[in-house]
C-alpha cells in the first residue's frame, strides 16, 4: 500500500522536477544550434560552439534548470545536448576542414567515446527531440541503434525538421518517413517557427 502511494505522488510531482530533455541527432543538423537558441532565450546563456565542422560537441552538455514559458504555461527542463549520432567516424573528414592530422585523429576519437556516451544518456531521458537536416534523406540521418532504444524504453519522442529556411527543406519527406512521430518544422539559425516548437514540447512532455 505504501509503495503505491509512493508511486502515485511521485509520478503526480514529477511533471513539476527538472525533465531531462535529450537532443539527439546527425552531425550539423542544427542539435546544439537549438539547444542554444533555447538557453539564450530563457537563462542568457548559450549551451554550446557552433560550428560547420562536423562533430564539433564531442561530449554531452547540459544545462540545468531551463524553466520555459509558452501561451500562459510552464515548464523546468534539464536540456541536454549529445554528439552528432554516426556509424563510423574517420579522421581524414577533418583534414577537409583544415584541422591538422594529429588534432583530427584526437577529435575522431573524442567524437566516438561522445556517440558511446550519448546512447548511455538514454536510460537518463524523460523526452527525446531527434534534430534532422530537412534538406537532406530522413533516412541517412537517423541511427537505427537510437530509435531501437527509444522504442525499447517508450521515451516520448519529437521530430524537428531544421533549416525549413533553405531552398532544399522537405518536411513532408521527413513526415513521410517517421509517421509514427509529431514533426515540426524550425529553422533554429533564423529562430523560425519556434511558438509551433514550443506547443510541441509542451504536447510532448504530457506523455512523460
Amino acid at each position: 500500500m505504501l509503495k503505491r502511494l509512493s508511486k502515485f505522488f511521485g509520478g503526480l510531482f514529477r511533471k513539476k522536477d527538472n525533465l531531462k530533455i535529450g537532443f539527439y541527432g546527425p552531425p550539423n543538423a542544427g542539435k546544439t544550434s537549438l539547444a542554444n537558441l533555447l538557453c539564450l532565450d530563457w537563462t542568457g546563456e548559450e549551451l554550446g560552439t557552433v560550428s560547420e565542422i562536423p562533430h564539433e560537441t564531442r561530449q554531452v552538455q547540459f544545462r540545468e534548470k531551463v524553466e520555459i514559458e509558452h501561451k500562459g504555461k510552464k515548464m523546468l527542463l534539464k536540456i541536454i545536448d549529445t554528439p552528432g549520432i554516426a556509424t563510423k567516424i574517420d579522421y581524414e573528414d577533418f583534414l577537409n576542414y583544415g584541422v591538422a592530422k594529429g588534432e583530427a585523429k584526437k577529435r575522431a576519437k573524442e567524437a566516438t567515446q561522445g556517440i558511446i556516451e550519448a546512447i548511455k544518456w538514454l536510460d537518463d531521458m524523460d523526452a527525446v527531440i531527434i534534430v534532422l537536416d530537412s534538406t537532406e534523406n530522413p533516412y541517412s540521418q537517423v541511427n537505427l541503434t537510437i530509435i531501437g532504444n527509444l522504442l525499447a524504453r517508450k521515451i516520448p519522442v519529437l521530430i524537428v525538421a531544421n533549416k525549413i529556411d533553405l531552398r532544399k527543406s522537405n518536411i513532408k519527406k521527413i513526415e513521410s518517413a517517421f509517421p509514427e512521430y509529431p514533426v515540426v518544422g524550425i529553422s533554429a539559425k533564423k529562430a523560425t517557427n519556434m511558438s509551433d516548437f514550443y506547443d510541441a514540447i509542451f504536447k510532448l512532455t504530457r506523455k512523460v
